[in-house]
C-alpha cells in the first residue's frame, strides 16, 4: 500500500507492507534511526513520536494510519542552523540521560506534555511521563530538564515544519 507521509516536514511517500507498523517506517524507510524498538506493546515509550502535535506511540501504530499526516521525530526539533530544540537543551544541560536509549521518545512526550501545559509542577511532569521509562535513571535529571525546559519556554515554540 501506498503512504505519504510528512516526517520533520519533508515528505515521504513508500509501497509499504500493510502491517508495517510507524516505528519501522520512519527507521527503515525515512532513514531516522533515533525512534527507538524498544518494547512493541506501548510499555516503554521509546518510540514516541509526535502524529499532527500529539504525542503517539510508534510501535503500535500502522504506518497506514499515519498517511497524508505530519510526524515529528526527535531528529526535527533542531532548527535549521542545528540549534537544538529547548527540551533538547534541557536535557543536555540538565544531564538528563545516562545511556540514551530511552531520550528521543522522553524528549518527545516533554514536547508533547509542555504543548499541553507550558508550565507544568514536578508532580504534573512525572504524572505525564508515566508512559516512558528509563533503565538508567531515577528519573530526577529528566524531571529537571522538563522543568527546566518549561522555564526557557518549550510549551510555546514550533516544532519541524513548523520553524
Amino acid at each position: 500500500m501506498k503512504v505519504e507521509v510528512r516526517v520533520n516536514g519533508n515528505p515521504v511517500a513508500a509501497d509499504v507492507e500493510d502491517r508495517m507498523l510507524l516505528v519501522h517506517f520512519l527507521r527503515d524507510v525515512a532513514g531516522l534511526p533515533a525512534t527507538n524498538v524498544g518494547c512493541d506493546t506501548t510499555s516503554c515509550g521509546a518510540c514516541t513520536v509526535l502524529l499532527d502535535g500529539e504525542s503517539v506511540k510508534s510501535c503500535t501504530l500502522l504506518a497506514a494510519q499515519a498517511d497524508g499526516q505530519q510526524v515529528t521525530t526527535v531528529e526535527g526539533l533542531a532548527g535549521p542552523d542545528g540549534e537544538l530544540h529547548p527540551v533538547q537543551q534541557a536535557f543536555h544541560t540538565q544531564h538528563g540521560l545516562q545511556c540514551g536509549f530511552c531520550t528521543p521518545g522522553m524528549v518527545m512526550a516533554i514536547v508533547s506534555l509542555l504543548r499541553e501545559n507550558p508550565h507544568p509542577t514536578e508532580a504534573q511532569v512525572r504524572s505525564g511521563l508515566e508512559g516512558n521509562l528509563c533503565r538508567c535513571t531515577g528519573y530526577h535529571n529528566i524531571v529537571r530538564a522538563a522543568l527546566t525546559a518549561a522555564g526557557a519556554g518549550a510549551g510555546t515554540g514550533t516544532d519541524a515544519g513548523e520553524r
